[in-house]
């Protein structure tokens, strides 16, 4: 029960601290030298509903995000918690993530190459979910379903550009331009150059050589090629493959199961 202490102010019965103030400089108003202030235990009980409603709005935000900006829901998976610690490449992800403001302010991409299974993907989708994370919206799509988009879409090629281009950061995994149409591989260019030209960062994951990305066979593919490599850094990821060490441990496994 709360009560008046020796000073006249009315104190919380509960932490025993003051729910009344006097006035600065013994001003009185409209016949009162004192006026209410929190107690300790209303304001701690303030303070953390205030901070569940920011964090729940942190959540859906979040949530909202990834949802615009995944077109696999499997990439929700792709984490820096869900790491193995195989990658030897996985402190470059962490770096960029680190360095946003000043990595999205310099446009500097990344080119992660090498051969199937070796965690391309995974380092791609550790970066998308950590800057989601932070709020950063982010789109991480496949090369694949980049094609389709544009050869499949009714609102116009132009409009499927510029939406991957208002992310500030583009994730296009799966890059493989024998898989296009002239005309596709036109439109790539395009969203390429338009990032490149609106200085916003670019991630490709490829299973191309760097040499074959250095020296493509016809002028189509030298044109991206060349953007990308102004654009992106390339990043090695070569080794044994993860897909392959995960089937032999399931394989291993299985044996042991059925003996």
């Amino acid at each position: 029960m709360d009560y008046y202490g020796a000073d006249g102010l009315l104190s919380c019965g509960k932490c025993h601290t003051p729910k009344e103030a006097f006035f600065a400089k013994g001003l009185v108003l409209i016949g009162k030298n004192k006026h209410p202030v929190e107690c300790a235990c209303h304001k701690a009980e303030r303070e953390q509903q205030e901070a569940a409603v920011k964090e729940q709005k942190h959540l859906d935000l979040v949530r909202q995000l990834k949802a615009e900006g995944f077109s696999d829901p499997a990439l929700l998976e792709w984490t820096f918690a869900n790491d193995n610690g195989r990658s030897l490449q996985m402190r470059h992800t962490h770096r960029y993530v680190e360095q946003w403001q000043t990595i999205h302010a310099e446009n500097i991409g990344l080119l992660l190459w090498g051969g199937f299974g070796t965690g391309k993907s995974f380092l791609a989708g550790c970066i998308a979910n950590a800057l989601m994370e932070q709020k950063v919206p982010v789109c991480m799509t496949n090369f694949a379903h980049v094609v389709n988009e544009l050869n499949s879409s009714f609102s116009g090629q132009n409009k499927v550009v510029d939406r991957l281009c208002r992310y500030p950061l583009l994730i296009i995994d799966d890059f493989g331009m024998e898989r296009g149409t002239e005309y596709a591989l036109e439109q790539i260019y395009n969203i390429v150059d338009s990032r490149y030209r609106s200085r916003k960062p670019l991630i490709v994951t490829t299973n191309l050589t760097l040499d074959e990305i250095r020296h493509p066979q016809d002028t189509v593919h030298a044109r991206i090629y060349d953007r990308l490599l102004e654009m992106c850094v390339p990043v090695s990821c070569i080794g044994a493959s993860f897909r392959k060490e995960s089937a032999q441990e399931k394989l291993e496994q299985l044996k042991l199961l059925i003996g």
